[in-house]
C-alpha cells in the first residue's frame, strides 16, 4: 500500500500543480465517464455559485430506471446529521422539529446522556417518530472525547493505548466500546482518529492520536475500526486530509497547512487509505486547509479533497466535521456552508445544532432550484446516506451507488 500510495501521490501533485483534469466525476449514466478538474490553488470558489462549477455526481451514481424521486426537500434532509443541544427529555419540541424536517441522522453528544435509562427513551422516541431509517451517531474515541464515559467508563488515550498495547487489544477495547455503543442503539462512531500527531497530549489531536508514525497509526486504527464492527457499530475515521500538521483548533479558527502533496501521500493519507481498502463506510472531512489542495477553503467545503478522497477508491458516505466549528462558522452561516459541503463533495453535513436544520434544508433546496447545486449531486449523496441507514436508496431517487462493505 505505501508504495502504491506514493506513487499515486506524485501523480496527484502533478495533476493539481499543473491544472491537467483527473476523472474522478461522471455525469450520471457515463460509465468510464466525463473528466472534471481537481481545484488549482487560487481557483478557490468562494460563493455557491463557484463550487457547483466544478461539482459532479461521480462516476458511481447508477441511474434506476422507471424512478420517481422523492420531493425535493425530502432528499436534501437526508444529507444533514444533527445535534440535539442539551436535549435529555424524549418530548422535547428539538425532536419533533428535526423530525419534521426530515433529516438523515442524530449525533448525541454528552449534553443529550445523563443515565442509562433516560438515553434508552431518548434513542427509543426518535426511532418512533422518524417515518424512515435514522443513522443515530456519537462522538466516542479512546480517552477524553467521549460523550458516554460518564455511563460507560473512561480509557486512556489513543497515544497510551498505542504505546502500551497490541493491536489485538485494542480491537478487544473497540469491540467492548461497540457492544455498550450497540446496547443503546447507536449505529456508527464518530472516529477512530487517524491524524498523525505526537505533540502536547492535549492540543486539539495530540494524545487523541495513537502515533506519527503512519504505520503504526494504521495499524492501531484498523483494529478499532474491527472491533467496533465486530459489535455492529460503524466507524468515521478522521479528519481527512488529517489534522495532525496543525496545531490551531479548529473548533476557534481556520488554518492553512503547506506541505507537498506527495510528502501527504507519503505520511499522513496512509491511514486513510488503509481505512478505505478496509471498506469503512464513513471518512469525516476536517475543517483545515490545505495548500496544494485549496489554500482559502477548509477540507469539508473544498472540491479537490472531496477530489482527493475519492481517487483514493472511497465509496462510502464522505461526512464533514460539525459546520459549526469556529474554522468554518466564522465565515459562513449554517445554510450557505451546508450548500458549500455538498456541492462540493460531501454526502452528509454535520452540525451539533438541529435548530439549524430547516434552514439548512431550505437552502439545499433552494441551491437546487437556482442551478447552484446540481441535483445529480445531491441524489448521489442521498443514495449514499441511504445505504449508511440500510434503506433502499430507489426509495428516495432514481441512482444507485456502489458501496463499501467492511472486510473481517
Amino acid at each position: 500500500m505505501r508504495l502504491g500510495l506514493n506513487a499515486f501521490g506524485l501523480a496527484l501533485v502533478a495533476g493539481v500543480t499543473a491544472g491537467v483534469t483527473l476523472a474522478w466525476a461522471a455525469a450520471p449514466g457515463d460509465g468510464v465517464g466525463t473528466s472534471a478538474e481537481v481545484a488549482v490553488p487560487g481557483d478557490a470558489p468562494a460563493t455557491v455559485a463557484e463550487a457547483a462549477a466544478t461539482a459532479a455526481p461521480s462516476a458511481a451514481a447508477i441511474p434506476t430506471p422507471s424512478c420517481t424521486p422523492a420531493p425535493l426537500a425530502e432528499r436534501a434532509a437526508r444529507v444533514l446529521v444533527v445535534g440535539l443541544p442539551g436535549v435529555t427529555d424524549p418530548d422535547d419540541p428539538l425532536i419533533e422539529e428535526v423530525m419534521d424536517v426530515g433529516v438523515g441522522g442524530i449525533l448525541l453528544t454528552k449534553t443529550n446522556v445523563d443515565s442509562e435509562e433516560q438515553v434508552a427513551a431518548l434513542v427509543d422516541a426518535l426511532r418512533r417518530r422518524a417515518d424512515r431509517p435514522l443513522v443515530i451517531s456519537t462522538d466516542e474515541e479512546p480517552g477524553r472525547v467521549s460523550s458516554f464515559g460518564e455511563l460507560i467508563g473512561r480509557s486512556s488515550s489513543a497515544r497510551t493505548m498505542a504505546a502500551r498495547d497490541e493491536p489485538e487489544d485494542v480491537r478487544a477495547f473497540a469491540a467492548d466500546l461497540g457492544a455498550e455503543l450497540a446496547g443503546f442503539d447507536v449505529d456508527l462512531a464518530l472516529g477512530p482518529v487517524v491524524d498523525l500527531d505526537d505533540g502536547p497530549a492535549q492540543s486539539v489531536i495530540g494524545d487523541r492520536s495513537f502515533s506519527a508514525d503512519a504505520d503504526e497509526a494504521s495499524a492501531y486504527a484498523i483494529a478499532f475500526t474491527r472491533g467496533l464492527a465486530d459489535a455492529g457499530v460503524m466507524a468515521a475515521p478522521k479528519h481527512f486530509p488529517g489534522h495532525g500538521r496543525s496545531t490551531v483548533d479548529s473548533h476557534s479558527t481556520a488554518s492553512t497547512v503547506e506541505v507537498d502533496l506527495d510528502d501527504l501521500a507519503a505520511t499522513d493519507l496512509v491511514p486513510f487509505a488503509e481505512q478505505i481498502t478496509e471498506g469503512v463506510p464513513v471518512v469525516m472531512l476536517g475543517h483545515v486547509a490545505y495548500e496544494p489542495l485549496d489554500p482559502d477553503l477548509p477540507a469539508s467545503l473544498a472540491p479537490s479533497a472531496y477530489a482527493l478522497l475519492r481517487d483514493l477508491g472511497f465509496s462510502g458516505v464522505a461526512m464533514t466535521d460539525s459546520l459549526g466549528m469556529g474554522a468554518v462558522h466564522r465565515r459562513w452561516a449554517f445554510p450557505e456552508s451546508a450548500v458549500l459541503s455538498v456541492t462540493a463533495g460531501a454526502d452528509a453535513a454535520l452540525t451539533t445544532d438541529g435548530n439549524q436544520s430547516r434552514a439548512m434544508r431550505d437552502a439545499l433546496v433552494a441551491a437546487v432550484e437556482a442551478g447552484d447545486l446540481p441535483q445529480a449531486r445531491l441524489d448521489e449523496a442521498v443514495a449514499r446516506m441511504s445505504h449508511l441507514a440500510g434503506a433502499d436508496p430507489a426509495d428516495l431517487v432514481c441512482v444507485d451507488v456502489e458501496f463499501p462493505e467492511l472486510t473481517s
